[in-house]
């Protein structure tokens, strides 16, 4: 019978330092303060002088998260696609964040900029939101409250289950 690896706890924000210390395939839970953005606000980022938060040694969390019900601090927030932020992460990665979590695939120009600045891609489980919403204590939309479940907001989390899907030296467990 296979073994299921340990986790490694890690905080966020998270220094590039530590960043270069997890390897693709890493189990992660982390814990501290993370920010939820989609491509929308990743446009208006990408685009505006000012952030709307400091992303040095920032995490951002692909996703859009669901209202909240009565007594919920936030409803469902899977990962979507990150794909679909490449085209402006290279850039956030080059002015400090450290993570980036998500699902699916990365292009060739984020792991590139992943190497040189010290960055790594995390990977959340599709289809448990749910579950992962479990793990939010505490959610405040910060900038682009106009998008509606894009908007930015700043979670702190405890234990967000993740694994490194491709760590700061561009090794991926798919590649």
């Amino acid at each position: 019978m296979a073994q299921i690896a340990e986790s490694i706890r890690i905080t966020a924000p998270l220094t590039a330092e530590a960043a270069r210390e997890l390897k693709a395939g890493d189990n992660v839970l982390i814990s501290g303060t993370i920010y939820t953005a989609r491509d929308a606000a990743h446009k208006r980022m990408t685009e505006e002088d000012a952030l709307p938060f400091d992303v040095k040694n920032a995490v951002i969390y692909y996703a859009g998260p669901a209202p909240a019900r009565a007594g919920q601090v936030i409803g469902s927030c899977g990962p979507t696609t990150s794909g679909r932020m490449d085209a402006y992460a290279p850039a956030l990665i080059a002015k400090g964040l450290t993570g980036m979590i998500g699902k699916g695939e990365r292009s060739e120009s984020v792991i590139a900029a992943m190497r040189e600045h010290g960055a790594v891609y995390f990977g959340a489980v599709g289809g448990a939101g749910a579950l992962i919403a479990k793990r939010v204590t505490a959610a405040e939309v910060i900038a682009y409250e106009d998008l509606g479940a894009e908007a930015v907001r700043r979670l702190t989390v405890v234990d967000f289950p993740a694994i490194v899907l491709i760590d700061a030296r561009g090794n991926g467990i798919t590649r």
